[in-house]
């Protein structure tokens, strides 16, 4: 069976756990800054793990991380 191809946009936006969690950066931090306040710029910031339902897409698309 041949090897399947790594998507090259998901690997370079999700990481892998050592516990199998897929890890994201989260959305709306690139512009329109001045009318957020600094908590919420602060907590976009972190990273978030991904949701259950979307778990499975993105591991197709990362098989090898």
């Amino acid at each position: 069976m041949p090897k399947i191809k790594t998507h090259s946009g998901a690997k370079k936006r999700f990481k892998v756990t050592k516990t199998g969690k897929i890890l994201r950066a989260r959305a709306n931090k690139r512009h329109i800054l001045n009318k957020k306040t600094t908590k919420r710029k602060r907590v976009l910031r972190q990273t978030a793990v991904t949701d259950v339902t979307n778990a499975a897409k993105v591991r197709k698309m990362i098989p090898y991380l």
